[in-house]
């Protein structure tokens, strides 16, 4: 479990085993699912992450828009369940060129204007020749009210290391530039760090 949930999990698991011994196990029952569903969200199980020139999966989910942008660079959108790891991951290896955080509303995650409009971690990571950059999003959604990001400007990455969550249901965004090769279309299911988004173009 990751540390940002232990205290989720450990309070309604404490308010069970009060209640249990004070009142009875079926009032406590409640408390015990609660204190399961918290530790069940915030598992973070290990990923084999994939070698070679490719951007990986920044979080479990489903894939619901793969957009083209005026600039040319493409847009994926990776949509989290309640029910998916919440663990995000970095992309590409590089460094981290730029950390931005922007407030904003807390509309539902799937929707296109969440992209937009809602509150959101952006990160871009530019490959260790300089010759690429991805954008990687955390957007918080209509249940998620709470980004966490541990890595700063600067920072040097590696592919499929972990870098923050957003607790609660949420969405992430990559944008990659026309030299990479979509690897998923909408729809597809994608795992974290295991999962093939793009790869790398030669020359």
């Amino acid at each position: 479990m990751v540390k940002e949930g232990r205290l989720y999990a450990a309070v309604p698991g404490a308010v069970a085993i009060a209640l249990g011994i004070l009142v009875n196990v079926w009032v406590a029952l409640p408390f015990v699912v609660c204190s399961a569903f918290c530790a069940y969200f915030f598992r973070d199980p290990e990923r084999v992450i994939p070698s070679g020139s490719v951007c990986v999966a920044p979080a479990d989910g489903r894939v619901v828009q793969v957009r083209g942008k005026p600039d040319g660079k493409t847009r994926v959108s990776i949509f989290l369940s309640i029910f998916d790891v919440h663990m995000n991951r970095i992309p590409i290896s590089g460094r981290v060129r730029s950390v931005n955080y922007s407030p904003g509303t807390f509309s539902m995650a799937h929707l296109k204007v969440a992209s937009i409009t809602n509150e959101k971690n952006t990160l871009v990571i530019e490959e260790r020749d300089g010759d690429s950059t991805v954008e990687v999003s955390q957007i918080a959604g209509l249940i998620a009210r709470r980004i966490v990001c541990r890595k700063k400007a600067g920072d040097h990455v590696e592919k499929g290391e972990r870098f923050g969550l957003i607790r609660f249901g949420s969405r992430v965004d990559v944008v990659l530039g026309p030299e990479w090769r979509l690897a998923v279309t909408r729809g597809d299911r994608v795992a974290g760090g295991r999962s093939v988004l793009a790869e790398r173009l030669q020359g």
